[in-house]
Formats: structure tokens, C-alpha cells, sequence
């Protein structure tokens, strides 16, 4: 795909002598910055036609005020890889900060028509959908153990937005004990695999069924773990529930294919969370530093946006024939043997 730097476009719709002729390929770079009409410009310059602008709904100022913006940011820019969620309305379950906030964000800088941030954190939720803009972004309060309040968050997003392309169920807490199985605290099992196994059930259940009732070829995605495909020293219970997760979206996967519903899951490795940090104790520097020794691959750590961008993949289009696989995020971790 054709592409050209804002800067230059700015400088040949300012007149400036860049020492370019405008071509087609400067024309296909305007439109895809734009979303201007191609047959709306005109041939001999990069301006629109008379009349034009405001049937591709972009004002000559408003074309060069975007253009504009996209220089001040020193953006190469295509619409391959700025929209890759265009029109999309997703669902993101604790997505008030971590994993979620970062996933949210990447959602609405893809394009996404509307990101909708269900947690319990209220003021993080709220906050983050203001800095995120309301006009593509909206705060719901859901606790994923109630059945109720998940089903109500999809029937709100829908009924808000019109449909549900996109389910990122997320919401998940880790052991606050080490929970070895022969001192197992049941209380302590059920409250997690509520979150991370029955919350996670009940975001894919409610999520797939309207995607089926309105025809939708959506994607769900399930936030796994490493520890959903090996054993662990401790915390058998967070193991146990990141294994569930695994055989959830193996099943989903097969029993929503016949509708075009993908369905996959990530499995990060350690990466510092605000939950993590408060698990631990530490700052997100000491849990980088810890976790970072005992990973394969140096000079890197990892962080909530890696994560993020492997959700946007699983997330849009790039990956319509993947599903029932868990897209693992961990430097070769699984993989290292020493």
C-alpha cells in the first residue's frame, strides 16, 4: 500500500515547494489519512473538487488540521495499520488498568468505533474512558463473578452501540497465598476460579450468544497465562484456573466456529501490573528486574502493551483464520529449559 509521510502531504497542501510532484500515490496517501472520497480530489493538485468536502464530510481545514496533527507526531501512517479495528465495538472486562487499560487504548487508537471498559474500579474506569475520549469510549461497572451484570453489560453495549464485534474478557485476580495442594484453602479456590474461570465462562457465553442472535462474526479473546500449560511449585489454585481457560476457549472455539466466531486466548508471561506489584509487594521496576532474570530472552522486559498488541491481533481481521489457539507472549519462556 501506497504511503507518504504527513509532513509532505501538509507541505504540498501548503504550497511549499517540496521539490514532489503530486502523484497518485500522494492522492492515495491523503486518502487514507483522511477517509476523504479518492474520485472527490482533484487531478491536477491534492485539494478537493468544489462541493467535494462536504460529501466526504472533510472541510479542506479539517483535511489539514489532521495532516497536521499526524506531522506535529512525525507519523508515517496507512490505513492497514491505524484501523484495524475501524467501526469495531468491543468489550474489555478489567479493563480499568493492567493488561486491559493498555488493550484499551491500542482498541481506540485502531480505530475501534467504540471501546466499552467494564470493571469494579470505578474511578480508574471512569477516568480512563474520559481520557480516552466519551465519544468512543464509555465506563460500565461489572463484577464478572454475577452472572447479571455481565449479561446486563453486553445488552447495554448493545443496546448503546448497536452490536458487539469484540469481546476481551480479561478479568482475573491471582492467589493471595502461595496455595500448595496439600494446605489448599477452599475459600480462597472458589473466590478465584469465581473471577477467572466462571467470570471468564460468563463473558464468552453472553458475548457469543448476541454476536449469534445479530449474525456477527466477532472475536473473543480470554486472557490465559504461562501457567495454563505448565505445572507450578505453588499457587495450584491460579494454575488450575489459567488450565480452565485453556479448555474453555479449546471448546468455545469448536462449538462457535459454525457461526464465524473466533475465539482464542494470550498467555503473557510475568509482566508488572498494578495487581501483580500489589501481589508481590514491589515496585514494577523490582517485579520487572525479578522476572526478567529468569527469562531467555534479554534486553527487553515485558510490558502491558506487548501484551495489548497481541491481543489487537487476535482481536482484528489480521487473524480471521486463527481460532482456538492460545497466542503466548513470553520471550521463548516455555521454551527455556535450563
Amino acid at each position: 500500500m501506497a504511503t507518504l509521510a504527513p509532513g509532505v502531504l501538509l507541505k504540498l497542501l501548503n504550497g511549499m515547494n517540496t521539490g514532489v510532484k503530486p502523484t497518485s500515490e500522494h492522492r492515495s496517501s491523503l486518502v487514507q489519512l483522511t477517509d476523504i472520497v479518492p474520485a472527490d480530489l482533484d487531478e491536477k493538485n491534492l485539494w478537493p473538487k468544489h462541493g467535494a468536502a462536504v460529501k466526504s464530510k472533510k472541510t479542506q481545514a479539517s483535511i489539514f488540521h489532521t495532516i497536521a496533527k499526524m506531522a506535529d507526531n512525525n507519523t508515517t501512517t496507512t490505513l492497514s495499520h491505524t484501523n484495524r479495528l475501524q467501526g469495531k465495538v468491543a468489550i474489555i472486562t478489567g479493563g480499568a488498568s493492567g493488561i486491559g487499560e493498555a488493550t484499551a487504548r491500542l482498541f481506540a487508537d485502531h480505530g475501534a468505533r467504540a471501546v466499552v471498559i467494564a470493571d469494579i474500579q470505578d474511578q480508574k474506569g471512569q477516568k480512563l474512558a474520559e481520557t480516552i475520549g466519551s465519544h468512543r469510549c464509555i465506563y460500565l461497572h461489572c463484577d464478572v463473578t454475577d452472572e447479571d451484570q455481565v449479561k446486563s453489560t453486553v445488552e447495554s453495549t448493545v443496546q448503546i452501540y448497536g452490536q458487539l464485534d469484540i469481546m476481551f474478557s480479561n478479568a482475573g485476580i491471582v492467589s493471595s497465598s502461595d496455595q500448595v495442594i496439600l494446605d489448599l484453602d477452599f475459600p480462597q479456590f472458589d473466590r478465584l476460579f469465581a473471577v477467572n474461570v466462571r467470570g471468564m465462562a460468563a463473558c464468552v457465553k453472553h458475548a457469543a450468544r448476541v454476536m449469534v442472535e445479530r449474525r456477527v462474526r466477532g472475536s473473543i479473546v480470554c486472557t490465559a497465562s504461562v501457567a495454563a500449560s505448565k505445572g507450578t511449585k505453588r499457587r495450584v489454585d491460579y494454575t488450575m484456573s489459567k488450565h480452565a481457560v485453556l479448555g474453555l476457549v479449546r471448546a468455545a472455539s469448536q462449538q462457535l466456529g459454525e457461526y464465524g466466531i473466533r475465539v482464542n486466548s494470550v498467555s503473557p508471561y510475568a509482566v508488572a501490573t498494578p495487581l501483580m506489584c500489589e501481589n508481590h509487594g514491589k515496585k514494577a521496576e523490582e517485579v520487572e528486574e525479578a522476572f526478567a532474570a529468569m527469562n531467555p530472552l534479554k534486553g527487553i522486559v515485558l510490558k502491558v502493551e506487548h501484551v495489548a498488541d497481541a491481543v489487537l491481533f487476535l482481536a482484528s481481521d489480521d487473524s480471521a483464520f486463527v481460532s482456538g489457539h492460545d497466542l503466548v507472549v513470553d520471550g521463548g519462556f516455555m521454551n527455556h529449559t535450563s
